[in-house]
């Protein structure tokens, strides 16, 4: 009479684990990267509302703006999901503005700042993580930010 196997075997078992293991010690870095990568996306985004309102102030030629009025008039409110706090400043005369995000999330990059900065003669917005002790890997920065 033949013997017909009820279950596995525990080499089998143990070979599975080994599996799983090995695929989570490489899942997990590469998904945590990713993880950072769109926090500073979603960072970036939380202050990039600002640049059409903050635009339409500097065209009307109001009076320069920091903190909370600068705020208020780039339509923007703080602290938001990943960044804690926004910072806007706002200078008419010059042509030039700067909003910053604080970012919060993963420990890889909370604590470093985005920023925009409006150039004063193209009007185009610069996107910039400055060099600093808290400063984030390069591989998170989305397109087109640079790191200072």
């Amino acid at each position: 009479m033949k013997r017909v196997q009820q279950g596995f075997t525990l080499i089998e078992l143990m070979i599975v684990v080994a599996i799983i293991g090995i695929l989570a010690a490489i899942a997990l870095p590469a998904y945590q990267n990713y993880v950072a990568r769109s926090q500073v996306t979603a960072g970036l985004a939380d202050i990039r509302g600002g640049v059409t309102a903050v635009e339409e102030y500097i065209n009307r030629g109001g009076a320069t703006l920091t903190g909370a009025p600068a705020l208020a008039q780039a339509g923007l409110t703080t602290p938001t999901t990943r960044c804690q706090p926004i910072a806007v400043d706002i200078n008419p005369g010059l042509g030039t503005a700067t909003l910053q995000c604080t970012l919060v999330g993963n420990a890889r990059i909370a604590g470093a700042v985005v920023t925009l900065t409006r150039d004063a003669t193209t009007g185009a917005y610069r996107c910039s993580v400055p060099r600093t002790a808290g400063a984030i890997d390069a591989q998170f920065l989305p397109v087109g930010c640079t790191a200072t």
